[in-house]
């Protein structure tokens, strides 16, 4: 919904990995220099490690756009728990290779005889293997094993191993990983970005679908990104979703901290209280507020005239807390130190009155939107 509000021509935060948003952080340029050295050598094992969403996938993907298929053939697998001879099975399949029966010796093969076919083609094999942390010891044994195949002195198939902090430990510590570990020839964890990467993320991201700076944002709302993330770049894409739908439910030009905390807030509710989602017909409770009920046509779509409605009796709320406030200003005792301290405790109040206000209406107009996105769907189907 917001990329037709900010007239974007994409989903810039998306969760899925797209080499099109590819954003070279200082921690993934490093990667790509291990990476490069690592292709370079031809053989062994390259290791690129990194907590869940620090774009392991999404640095892979755009190494693969630069990729000459001329040159080097690529596999890749992306694994669940397999053991040794389900690995095997899945690399050749990885290589569009068709086993005829399923036995372990009639892949290995079938494996070998092509890794010899595109070394006399001039091509060179790369298996990329992701989600590592899955593999049994016995399946990275079966890795170790393939990586023996040679055309004389020459080895015919490197391996990317990609996984999370957990696989980096297993492999430097488990004892029957040994000859793994001395075939690594490159290494790199990928860490998190840093405070100063969050909005050059963000502007990168939004630039790649013709951002023109509509929304803007507050300084503000870039280091409570970070603090929120930590620098992690699929949970940066996961709040500025969140925060962009946000804008545009409210029709904002600009995006604040005020905002950011609102949604943090919703969401931090979102995966403490199930029941927050909402069902078909029905807009949650906010926290301020008294349940709303949407009706719902016997196609199950949402009369958009809610969001209007919502918005109108937000602003006119909005606007009588504000006058009371301006009242209550003209009000103000001049030297009566006990009336200043009711007087302030009356202005406190009002004001607790309109942020509680604002929250509630913006996590029911959220909540409505996320509703309608879910069910639109179900209504096509």
């Amino acid at each position: 919904m917001f990329d037709d509000f900010y007239a974007l021509s994409g989903r810039p935060f998306q969760l899925t990995p797209d080499p099109q948003f590819y954003f070279e952080s200082a921690t993934h340029r490093k990667a790509l220099s291990y990476l490069g050295y690592g292709l370079s050598q031809g053989e062994g094992f390259i290791v690129i490690t990194g907590e869940v969403g620090a774009g392991k996938s999404t640095l892979v993907a755009h190494l693969m756009r630069k990729v000459d298929p001329a040159q080097l053939t690529v596999g890749q697998i992306v694994t669940s728990n397999l053991d040794g001879e389900e690995l095997v099975h899945v690399a050749a399949q990885s290589f569009g290779l068709d086993i005829d029966g399923h036995d372990k010796a009639s892949a290995l093969a079938a494996i070998e005889g092509f890794l010899h076919d595109e070394a006399r083609a001039g091509r060179r094999c790369l298996l990329v293997v992701d989600e590592s942390q899955n593999l049994s010891v016995e399946a990275l044994e079966e890795l170790r094993m393939l990586s023996n195949f040679q055309l004389g002195s020459h080895p015919l198939l490197q391996t990317l191993l990609l996984g999370q902090p957990e696989f980096k430990r297993m492999l430097a510590e488990h004892p029957a990983l040994e000859q793994l570990r001395q075939r690594v020839i490159a290494a790199h964890h990928l860490d998190a970005m840093g405070p100063s990467e969050i909005e050059p993320y963000v502007s990168h991201r939004l630039q790649c679908v013709g951002w023109k700076c509509h929304p803007a944002f507050d300084q503000r709302v870039f280091a409570e990104l970070f603090e929120a993330t930590g620098g992690i770049p699929r949970k940066v894409n996961q709040l500025m979703s969140r925060l962009m739908l946000l804008g545009a439910v409210e029709q904002r030009t600009r995006i604040d901290a005020a905002m950011l905390a609102a949604v943090r807030k919703e969401m931090a509710g979102d995966n403490v209280i199930p029941a927050a989602v909402p069902r078909a017909g029905t807009i949650p409770a906010a926290p301020a507020g008294e349940q709303r009920h949407v009706s719902t046509s016997a196609k199950g779509a949402a009369p958009a005239a809610g969001i209007e409605d919502l918005l109108a009796e937000r602003d006119a709320q909005i606007m009588e807390l504000r006058r009371a406030i301006d009242e209550l200003a003209e009000e103000r005792p001049a030297n009566d130190d006990l009336a200043n301290s009711e007087w302030s405790a009356r202005f406190e109040r009002m004001e607790q009155r309109i942020a509680d206000q604002e929250d509630a209406v913006r996590h029911v107009l959220t909540m409505l939107i996320e509703w309608f996105e879910d069910a639109s769907p179900r209504a096509a189907a």
